[in-house]
C-alpha cells in the first residue's frame, strides 16, 4: 500500500473533512502547492481558492477562504495535513440556490459598499470574499467529475 496524508480540514463551525488522502493541493498566499506524502513540516496562511484531496482515482473539491495550513509528521512517519479555515465548504454542498445567493450578497455589498458613512469594511470585505470565492469554485468545478 502506497503512503497516504491524514488531511483534516476544519472551520470554526464544524469539521468538513477527515480523511486520508494520496495528496492534497492548496491555495496559499503564497500560491497553490501541493503536498504530498512525507512532505516537510510547513505552515502558511491560505488564500481564497479551492482546496483539492485527491484519493482512490477521485478529487474532493473544498472551496475555502482564510485560515492556515500546518504539516507535520506523526510518530509513525506518516504525513499529517491540518488545515484551519475561517470558511469552508465541499463543492456538492454549493447548489445552485446557494450560488444565486452568493451573487445576490455580493452585489448588495458591492451597493453597501458605495456609502462610506455605515459600512464595516472588515466585515464587508469577508463577506464579499466567500460570497465571490463561492461563485467563482462553484463555476469551475461544475463541468468536472468529482467526489460528493
Amino acid at each position: 500500500m502506497s503512503k497516504l496524508l491524514q488531511l483534516k480540514i476544519v472551520t470554526p463551525e464544524k469539521l468538513i473533512l477527515e480523511e486520508l488522502v494520496e495528496q492534497v493541493t492548496i491555495p496559499t498566499k503564497e500560491g497553490e502547492i501541493t503536498i504530498l506524502p512525507n512532505h516537510v513540516p510547513l505552515i502558511a496562511p491560505l488564500s481564497s481558492g479551492d482546496i483539492v484531496a485527491f484519493v482512490s482515482g477521485e478529487h474532493i473539491p473544498i472551496a475555502v477562504v482564510g485560515g492556515f495550513v500546518e504539516v507535520k509528521n506523526n510518530e509513525e512517519g506518516q504525513s499529517e495535513v491540518a488545515i484551519l479555515a475561517d470558511f469552508a465548504e465541499h463543492i456538492s454542498e454549493l447548489s445552485d440556490e446557494v450560488i444565486e445567493k452568493a451573487k445576490a450578497k455580493s452585489e448588495e455589498l458591492r451597493k453597501l459598499a458605495e456609502n462610506k458613512e455605515i459600512v464595516d469594511f472588515e466585515h464587508f470585505e469577508t463577506e464579499l470574499e466567500r460570497s465571490l470565492t463561492r461563485v467563482k469554485i462553484a463555476d469551475k468545478w461544475k463541468n468536472k467529475k468529482y467526489r460528493k
